[in-house]
Protein backbone atom coordinates (compact mmCIF):
# COMPACT_ATOMS: atom_id res chain seq x y z
CA UNK A 1 0.00 0.00 0.00
CA UNK A 2 1.28 3.22 -0.85
CA UNK A 3 1.25 6.38 1.25
CA UNK A 4 1.36 10.26 0.84
CA UNK A 5 4.71 10.77 3.25
CA UNK A 6 3.54 13.95 4.61
CA UNK A 7 -0.13 12.04 5.76
CA UNK A 8 2.48 9.57 7.32
CA UNK A 9 3.86 12.20 9.79
CA UNK A 10 0.29 13.27 10.62
CA UNK A 11 -0.12 9.64 11.40
CA UNK A 12 2.76 8.70 13.62
CA UNK A 13 2.54 11.66 15.90
CA UNK A 14 -1.47 10.77 16.99
CA UNK A 15 -0.43 7.09 17.12
CA UNK A 16 2.52 8.09 19.17
CA UNK A 17 0.84 9.88 21.91
CA UNK A 18 -1.63 7.21 22.28
CA UNK A 19 1.03 5.08 22.48
CA UNK A 20 2.97 7.16 25.34
CA UNK A 21 0.22 7.06 27.04
CA UNK A 22 0.40 3.53 27.95
CA UNK A 23 3.81 3.27 28.70
CA UNK A 24 3.57 3.80 32.33
CA UNK A 25 7.45 3.53 33.12
CA UNK A 26 9.41 4.21 30.43
CA UNK A 27 12.68 3.88 32.30
CA UNK A 28 11.79 0.01 31.66
CA UNK A 29 12.56 0.40 28.24
CA UNK A 30 15.48 -0.85 26.94
CA UNK A 31 17.49 2.21 26.09
CA UNK A 32 20.90 3.78 26.13
CA UNK A 33 21.84 5.59 29.16
CA UNK A 34 21.82 9.49 29.05
CA UNK A 35 25.57 11.27 29.17
CA UNK A 36 25.99 14.62 31.24
CA UNK A 37 27.90 17.10 28.87
CA UNK A 38 28.63 20.06 30.76
CA UNK A 39 25.13 21.60 31.81
CA UNK A 40 22.99 19.45 29.29
CA UNK A 41 22.72 15.69 28.74
CA UNK A 42 23.22 13.55 25.30
CA UNK A 43 21.47 10.12 24.69
CA UNK A 44 21.67 8.60 21.10
CA UNK A 45 19.65 5.36 19.39
CA UNK A 46 20.56 3.08 16.92
CA UNK A 47 17.59 2.13 14.42
CA UNK A 48 17.79 0.09 11.11
CA UNK A 49 21.44 1.06 10.56
CA UNK A 50 20.96 4.98 11.53
CA UNK A 51 21.64 6.93 14.68
CA UNK A 52 19.28 9.76 16.23
CA UNK A 53 20.57 11.91 18.57
CA UNK A 54 19.35 14.42 21.32
CA UNK A 55 20.57 16.64 24.04
CA UNK A 56 18.05 18.15 27.06
CA UNK A 57 18.36 19.50 30.15
CA UNK A 58 17.52 16.61 32.39
CA UNK A 59 18.59 12.79 31.62
CA UNK A 60 14.76 12.02 32.09
CA UNK A 61 14.03 13.97 29.02
CA UNK A 62 16.96 12.31 26.78
CA UNK A 63 15.37 9.35 27.92
CA UNK A 64 11.70 10.27 26.93
CA UNK A 65 13.24 11.23 23.94
CA UNK A 66 14.46 8.23 22.79
CA UNK A 67 11.35 6.09 23.70
CA UNK A 68 8.74 8.44 21.87
CA UNK A 69 11.58 8.33 19.00
CA UNK A 70 12.05 4.28 19.01
CA UNK A 71 7.96 4.64 18.80
CA UNK A 72 7.73 6.69 16.14
CA UNK A 73 10.35 4.90 14.06
CA UNK A 74 8.69 1.79 14.43
CA UNK A 75 5.19 2.81 13.69
CA UNK A 76 6.77 4.53 10.75
CA UNK A 77 7.96 1.26 9.88
CA UNK A 78 4.80 -0.31 10.26
CA UNK A 79 2.64 2.09 7.82
CA UNK A 80 4.84 1.91 5.28
CA UNK A 81 5.14 -1.29 5.25
CA UNK A 82 1.14 -2.02 5.21
CA UNK A 83 1.54 -3.84 8.64
CA UNK A 84 -0.32 -0.95 10.56
CA UNK A 85 -3.16 1.35 9.56
CA UNK A 86 -2.96 4.66 11.19
CA UNK A 87 -5.48 6.53 13.09
CA UNK A 88 -7.06 9.24 10.52
CA UNK A 89 -10.39 10.41 11.72
CA UNK A 90 -13.45 11.05 9.41
CA UNK A 91 -13.11 14.67 10.71
CA UNK A 92 -9.35 14.63 9.39
CA UNK A 93 -10.49 13.55 5.54
CA UNK A 94 -13.27 16.40 6.01
CA UNK A 95 -10.92 19.02 6.66
CA UNK A 96 -8.33 17.38 3.64
CA UNK A 97 -10.48 17.44 1.23
CA UNK A 98 -11.83 20.57 1.78
CA UNK A 99 -8.13 22.31 1.26
CA UNK A 100 -7.02 19.99 -1.71
CA UNK A 101 -10.26 19.79 -3.89
CA UNK A 102 -13.17 21.79 -2.41
CA UNK A 103 -12.02 25.08 -2.52
CA UNK A 104 -10.79 24.93 -5.82
CA UNK A 105 -14.30 23.75 -7.00
CA UNK A 106 -15.21 25.66 -10.69
CA UNK A 107 -18.59 26.67 -9.76
CA UNK A 108 -19.36 29.72 -7.21
CA UNK A 109 -22.82 28.13 -6.40
CA UNK A 110 -21.24 24.27 -5.50
CA UNK A 111 -17.86 26.16 -3.90
CA UNK A 112 -20.58 27.48 -1.64
CA UNK A 113 -22.40 24.69 -0.62
CA UNK A 114 -19.19 22.25 0.04
CA UNK A 115 -18.19 25.08 2.53
CA UNK A 116 -20.96 24.67 4.30
CA UNK A 117 -20.89 20.62 4.62
CA UNK A 118 -17.14 21.18 5.71
CA UNK A 119 -17.92 23.77 8.28
CA UNK A 120 -21.10 22.30 9.60
CA UNK A 121 -19.50 18.60 9.50
CA UNK A 122 -19.22 17.67 13.56
CA UNK A 123 -22.70 19.12 13.89
CA UNK A 124 -23.85 16.76 11.55
CA UNK A 125 -21.99 13.46 12.18
CA UNK A 126 -21.29 13.73 15.93
CA UNK A 127 -19.38 11.13 17.38
CA UNK A 128 -19.35 9.48 13.89
CA UNK A 129 -16.49 12.46 13.12
CA UNK A 130 -14.00 11.36 15.96
CA UNK A 131 -13.86 7.81 14.31
CA UNK A 132 -11.14 6.21 12.28
CA UNK A 133 -11.89 5.97 8.59
CA UNK A 134 -10.50 2.64 8.66
CA UNK A 135 -13.25 1.71 11.20
CA UNK A 136 -16.29 3.00 9.89
CA UNK A 137 -18.53 0.43 8.08
CA UNK A 138 -21.38 0.62 5.99
CA UNK A 139 -23.44 -0.43 9.17
CA UNK A 140 -22.62 3.27 10.75
CA UNK A 141 -23.48 5.22 7.40
CA UNK A 142 -26.89 3.10 7.36
CA UNK A 143 -27.71 4.46 11.11
CA UNK A 144 -26.28 8.09 9.78
CA UNK A 145 -28.43 7.82 6.94
CA UNK A 146 -31.84 7.33 8.49
CA UNK A 147 -30.96 9.58 11.12
CA UNK A 148 -30.43 12.01 8.71
CA UNK A 149 -33.80 11.08 6.71
CA UNK A 150 -35.83 12.51 9.57
CA UNK A 151 -33.76 15.96 9.33
CA UNK A 152 -33.89 17.16 5.98
CA UNK A 153 -35.49 16.14 2.39
CA UNK A 154 -34.09 13.04 0.54
CA UNK A 155 -32.78 15.36 -2.42
CA UNK A 156 -30.65 16.84 0.17
CA UNK A 157 -29.46 13.29 1.92
CA UNK A 158 -28.83 12.20 -1.54
CA UNK A 159 -26.42 15.11 -2.27
CA UNK A 160 -24.96 14.69 0.64
CA UNK A 161 -23.79 11.20 0.31
CA UNK A 162 -22.58 11.72 -3.00
CA UNK A 163 -20.29 14.29 -1.18
CA UNK A 164 -18.89 12.34 1.39
CA UNK A 165 -18.85 9.48 -1.30
CA UNK A 166 -16.72 11.68 -3.21
CA UNK A 167 -14.31 12.30 -0.39
CA UNK A 168 -13.83 8.76 0.70
CA UNK A 169 -12.50 8.21 -2.86
CA UNK A 170 -10.26 10.86 -2.61
CA UNK A 171 -9.04 9.04 0.07
CA UNK A 172 -8.99 5.58 -1.81
CA UNK A 173 -7.64 6.45 -5.30
CA UNK A 174 -5.60 9.57 -4.43
CA UNK A 175 -4.24 9.56 -0.86
CA UNK A 176 -3.62 5.80 -0.87
CA UNK A 177 -5.36 5.36 2.46
CA UNK A 178 -8.69 2.88 1.57
CA UNK A 179 -9.10 -0.42 -0.11
CA UNK A 180 -13.06 0.14 -0.80
CA UNK A 181 -15.42 3.03 -0.19
CA UNK A 182 -17.76 2.15 2.82
CA UNK A 183 -20.49 5.01 0.92
CA UNK A 184 -20.44 2.96 -2.16
CA UNK A 185 -21.87 -0.30 0.03
CA UNK A 186 -24.91 1.58 1.59
CA UNK A 187 -28.36 1.85 -0.14
CA UNK A 188 -29.27 5.31 -1.42
CA UNK A 189 -32.57 6.88 -0.57
CA UNK A 190 -35.19 6.94 -3.75
CA UNK A 191 -35.08 10.19 -5.74
CA UNK A 192 -38.36 11.69 -4.78
CA UNK A 193 -40.75 12.39 -7.38
CA UNK A 194 -40.01 15.40 -9.61
CA UNK A 195 -41.96 18.49 -8.14
CA UNK A 196 -44.80 19.36 -10.81
CA UNK A 197 -45.43 22.77 -8.94
CA UNK A 198 -46.91 24.85 -11.09
CA UNK A 199 -47.39 29.12 -10.16
CA UNK A 200 -51.43 30.33 -10.53
CA UNK A 201 -51.85 33.91 -11.40
CA UNK A 202 -53.49 34.46 -7.74
CA UNK A 203 -50.12 33.70 -5.97
CA UNK A 204 -48.29 35.95 -8.19
CA UNK A 205 -50.44 38.61 -7.43
CA UNK A 206 -50.09 37.63 -3.53
CA UNK A 207 -45.98 37.79 -3.99
CA UNK A 208 -46.32 41.08 -5.58
CA UNK A 209 -48.63 41.97 -3.23
CA UNK A 210 -46.41 41.29 0.00
CA UNK A 211 -43.31 43.04 -1.67
CA UNK A 212 -45.43 45.98 -2.00
CA UNK A 213 -44.77 45.95 -6.38
CA UNK A 214 -46.80 46.59 -9.15
CA UNK A 215 -46.46 45.46 -12.88
CA UNK A 216 -44.79 47.88 -14.35
CA UNK A 217 -43.12 50.10 -11.91
CA UNK A 218 -39.54 51.18 -11.26
CA UNK A 219 -37.98 48.72 -8.94
CA UNK A 220 -36.10 50.73 -5.98
CA UNK A 221 -36.41 48.88 -2.47
CA UNK A 222 -34.55 45.75 -2.32
CA UNK A 223 -38.13 44.15 -1.68
CA UNK A 224 -39.16 45.80 -4.99
CA UNK A 225 -36.25 43.84 -6.89
CA UNK A 226 -37.17 40.25 -5.56
CA UNK A 227 -40.39 41.28 -7.26
CA UNK A 228 -38.65 42.08 -10.26
CA UNK A 229 -36.46 38.97 -10.00
CA UNK A 230 -39.14 36.84 -9.52
CA UNK A 231 -41.49 38.04 -11.92
CA UNK A 232 -38.04 37.85 -14.78
CA UNK A 233 -37.83 34.54 -14.19
CA UNK A 234 -41.33 33.54 -14.97
CA UNK A 235 -40.83 35.16 -18.54
CA UNK A 236 -37.39 33.66 -18.76
CA UNK A 237 -37.06 30.07 -17.07
CA UNK A 238 -33.68 31.37 -15.36
CA UNK A 239 -32.09 30.35 -12.27
CA UNK A 240 -32.11 32.57 -9.18
CA UNK A 241 -28.24 33.09 -9.45
CA UNK A 242 -28.39 33.38 -13.40
CA UNK A 243 -30.49 36.10 -12.59
CA UNK A 244 -28.67 37.72 -9.58
CA UNK A 245 -25.47 37.46 -11.33
CA UNK A 246 -26.50 38.92 -14.68
CA UNK A 247 -24.89 42.22 -15.55
CA UNK A 248 -25.90 45.30 -17.95
CA UNK A 249 -23.22 43.87 -20.42
CA UNK A 250 -24.73 41.09 -20.78
CA UNK A 251 -27.66 42.39 -22.05
CA UNK A 252 -28.62 42.44 -25.86
CA UNK A 253 -31.50 43.19 -28.25
CA UNK A 254 -32.78 40.25 -28.19
CA UNK A 255 -31.20 37.84 -25.70
CA UNK A 256 -29.41 37.79 -22.30
CA UNK A 257 -25.93 35.94 -22.60
CA UNK A 258 -25.01 34.33 -19.37
CA UNK A 259 -21.35 33.86 -19.65
CA UNK A 260 -21.23 30.98 -17.05
CA UNK A 261 -24.20 28.68 -16.04
CA UNK A 262 -24.54 25.84 -13.40
CA UNK A 263 -23.48 22.89 -15.77
CA UNK A 264 -20.13 25.80 -16.48
CA UNK A 265 -20.63 26.37 -20.11
CA UNK A 266 -22.62 29.85 -21.60
CA UNK A 267 -25.95 30.13 -22.90
CA UNK A 268 -28.03 32.75 -24.63
CA UNK A 269 -31.55 33.40 -23.13
CA UNK A 270 -34.18 34.82 -25.65
CA UNK A 271 -36.54 37.76 -24.27
CA UNK A 272 -39.99 37.82 -24.41
CA UNK A 273 -41.68 41.30 -24.70
CA UNK A 274 -42.31 41.31 -21.12
CA UNK A 275 -38.96 40.45 -20.78
CA UNK A 276 -37.56 43.53 -22.34
CA UNK A 277 -40.01 45.86 -20.44
CA UNK A 278 -38.69 44.21 -17.24
CA UNK A 279 -35.23 45.07 -18.19
CA UNK A 280 -36.27 48.82 -19.06
CA UNK A 281 -37.59 49.27 -15.33
CA UNK A 282 -33.73 48.97 -14.43
CA UNK A 283 -32.59 52.80 -13.87
CA UNK A 284 -29.76 52.33 -11.44
CA UNK A 285 -26.14 52.85 -12.58
CA UNK A 286 -24.77 49.62 -11.02
CA UNK A 287 -23.13 47.42 -13.13
CA UNK A 288 -25.74 44.30 -12.01
CA UNK A 289 -28.98 44.46 -12.78
CA UNK A 290 -30.13 43.38 -9.52
CA UNK A 291 -27.74 45.49 -7.02
CA UNK A 292 -28.22 42.50 -3.73
CA UNK A 293 -26.42 39.78 -2.48
CA UNK A 294 -28.01 36.06 -3.22
CA UNK A 295 -28.54 36.04 0.23
CA UNK A 296 -30.27 38.88 0.84
CA UNK A 297 -32.75 38.11 -1.69
CA UNK A 298 -33.33 34.40 -0.59
CA UNK A 299 -33.83 35.62 3.35
CA UNK A 300 -36.17 38.58 1.98
CA UNK A 301 -38.00 35.61 -0.25
CA UNK A 302 -38.83 33.28 1.97
CA UNK A 303 -39.79 35.95 4.91
CA UNK A 304 -42.21 37.14 2.57
CA UNK A 305 -43.46 34.08 0.87
CA UNK A 306 -44.40 32.81 4.15
CA UNK A 307 -46.22 36.00 5.44
CA UNK A 308 -49.35 35.14 2.75
CA UNK A 309 -49.28 31.58 3.08
CA UNK A 310 -47.08 30.04 0.57
CA UNK A 311 -44.59 27.85 2.74
CA UNK A 312 -44.86 25.40 0.18
CA UNK A 313 -43.87 27.43 -2.91
CA UNK A 314 -40.05 27.62 -4.16
CA UNK A 315 -38.46 30.10 -6.02
CA UNK A 316 -37.23 27.72 -8.35
CA UNK A 317 -40.99 26.75 -9.06
CA UNK A 318 -40.82 29.70 -11.45
CA UNK A 319 -38.93 27.38 -13.66
CA UNK A 320 -41.31 25.41 -13.87
CA UNK A 321 -43.99 27.57 -14.90
CA UNK A 322 -41.92 28.87 -17.66
CA UNK A 323 -40.67 26.45 -19.29
CA UNK A 324 -44.51 24.65 -19.24
CA UNK A 325 -45.59 28.13 -20.86
CA UNK A 326 -43.37 28.27 -23.39
CA UNK A 327 -44.18 25.00 -24.78
CA UNK A 328 -48.13 26.16 -24.04
CA UNK A 329 -47.67 29.37 -25.39
CA UNK A 330 -44.86 29.64 -27.85
CA UNK A 331 -45.36 26.21 -29.23
CA UNK A 332 -41.10 25.50 -28.69
CA UNK A 333 -40.02 22.06 -29.67
CA UNK A 334 -38.01 20.53 -27.21
CA UNK A 335 -34.19 20.55 -28.20
CA UNK A 336 -34.73 24.65 -28.80
CA UNK A 337 -36.31 24.35 -25.42
CA UNK A 338 -33.16 22.70 -24.21
CA UNK A 339 -30.94 25.15 -25.48
CA UNK A 340 -32.55 28.17 -24.06
CA UNK A 341 -32.99 26.12 -20.62
CA UNK A 342 -29.28 25.32 -20.36
CA UNK A 343 -30.00 21.23 -19.79
CA UNK A 344 -28.05 18.87 -21.55
CA UNK A 345 -30.56 15.54 -20.99
CA UNK A 346 -33.54 16.55 -22.43
CA UNK A 347 -35.32 13.37 -20.25
CA UNK A 348 -34.38 15.66 -17.54
CA UNK A 349 -36.15 18.49 -19.40
CA UNK A 350 -39.06 16.89 -20.68
CA UNK A 351 -39.87 14.64 -16.83
CA UNK A 352 -38.71 17.08 -14.73
CA UNK A 353 -39.24 21.01 -15.91
CA UNK A 354 -42.34 20.37 -18.57
CA UNK A 355 -45.58 20.32 -16.59
CA UNK A 356 -48.31 19.85 -18.85
CA UNK A 357 -52.18 19.00 -17.67
CA UNK A 358 -54.70 16.74 -19.40
CA UNK A 359 -55.84 19.83 -21.58
CA UNK A 360 -52.39 20.46 -22.73
CA UNK A 361 -51.78 17.58 -24.05
CA UNK A 362 -54.94 16.62 -25.85
CA UNK A 363 -54.80 20.09 -27.75
CA UNK A 364 -50.52 19.50 -28.26
CA UNK A 365 -52.46 15.97 -30.08
CA UNK A 366 -55.35 17.87 -31.87
CA UNK A 367 -53.01 20.80 -33.32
Amino acid sequence: MRFNLGIVGIFVKKWQYLQVKRVKNVSRMKLPVARKRGDTYAISISYEKKRYYCTRDTAKECEQWAALKLLELKAQTKIENGELKPKFLFRDLNTKYYQDVGQFNSSKSSRAWIAGQYKNFEMKFGALAQKSIYDITPKDLTHWRNKRLTEVGENTVLKEISHYSAMFTYAQKELFLLDENAWMLITKPKKPKARDRRIHPSEIELILKVLDYEHGRQPVLSQHYVAWGFLFALETAMRRGEILAMEKKDIFDGHVHLPKTKNGESRNVPLSEEAKALLALIKHDGRRIIPQSENAFRLMWEKRKVTVGLNELHFHDTRHEAITRMVRVRKLPVEILAKITGHKKIDVLVNTYYNPNAADLVEAFNS
